[in-house]
C-alpha cells in the first residue's frame, strides 16, 4: 500500500442501470457546440473544441441541486454523455466504439455571465464550466446491454415548459468521431467521460425552478433547483 501523506479524495462514481455496481469516473471531457443553432446550420464543420471539467462536478442526477456562487445566470445544457471503458491512444474511428462502455444523460450547467464576460477578453472558461457539482448524470446504460445509439430524443423543459429538443442523429459529430478525435490529444483512460454537447435552447434558471429531462432510450431525470447562498 502507497504511503500516502493523506487519505486521498473519494473516487467520485455514478451507478450502472440494472444494477447496484458504480461506474468510477476518471477526468470529464466536455464539447463545445455539437448540434446547429440559429443560423449556423450551413456552416463547414471545425474541428471540435473540448473543455474540461473536474471529477468533482459529476453528482447523481437526483434531489436538488445548489445553485452556484458568483453567477446571475446560471443556465441548463442537457447531452448525451458517453462513458469510456477501455484506454485508448490514437483511436481510429472505425474502433472508437470498442472504447465506449456505456452512455448517460447529462446537464452541463453553466454560469453562463461568467462565461462571456471570459469570452469577451479571450480568458479561459473554467470558472463558468468546473464548479463542483456542475455535471449531474443519469446511471449509465451498458452498450454491451442496450447497443450504441445513434439517434434518439434529447430534450429539456423547466417548470413543465419545454425549452431544449432534438434528436442524437442531429448532431454535428458523431459518437465515434468524439472519441477518436479526442483520443489523438490525449489519452483516453477507461473512467473517462465525454459530454458531447447541447442542443439550441439554453435558458437560465432560477432558485425552485424544476428541471424534466432525458434521452430516450438512456434516461430521464427530474431535479430541483435550490436557493441561492447568502455571498
Amino acid at each position: 500500500m502507497s504511503n500516502f501523506v493523506f487519505e486521498p479524495t473519494r473516487i467520485a462514481s455514478l451507478p450502472v442501470s440494472g444494477s447496484d455496481a458504480r461506474f468510477p469516473v476518471a477526468r470529464v471531457f466536455c464539447l463545445g457546440r455539437n448540434y446547429h443553432w440559429g443560423d449556423s446550420l450551413n456552416a463547414v464543420r471545425e474541428v471540435p473544441a473540448f473543455f474540461m471539467k473536474p471529477s468533482t462536478s459529476v453528482i447523481d442526477a437526483t434531489g436538488e441541486l445548489d445553485f452556484p456562487t458568483q453567477t446571475d445566470q446560471f443556465c441548463h445544457e442537457i447531452e448525451l454523455v458517453v462513458a469510456i471503458g477501455k484506454d485508448g491512444f490514437e483511436i481510429n474511428e472505425e474502433q472508437a466504439l470498442e472504447h465506449v462502455w456505456g452512455y448517460a444523460a447529462g446537464l452541463d450547467l453553466t454560469r453562463r455571465d461568467l462565461q462571456m464576460a471570459a469570452k469577451a477578453i479571450g480568458n479561459p472558461w473554467e470558472p463558468a464550466k468546473a464548479f463542483d457539482g456542475s455535471a449531474p448524470i443519469t446511471p449509465i446504460v451498458p452498450a454491451s446491454r442496450d447497443g450504441h445509439p445513434r439517434q434518439g430524443a434529447i430534450w429539456l423543459s423547466v417548470n413543465g415548459v419545454e425549452r431544449q429538443r432534438s434528436d442524437l442523429e442531429s448532431q454535428i459529430w458523431s459518437v465515434s468521431e468524439i472519441v477518436s478525435q479526442l483520443s489523438h490529444s490525449v489519452s483516453l483512460r477507461a473512467g473517462d467521460l465525454i459530454m458531447t454537447g447541447t442542443p439550441p435552447g439554453v435558458a437560465a434558471l432560477e432558485a425552485g425552478d424544476v428541471i424534466n429531462a432525458g434521452i430516450s432510450g438512456i434516461g430521464e431525470f427530474e431535479v430541483r433547483i435550490g436557493s441561492r447562498r447568502a455571498s
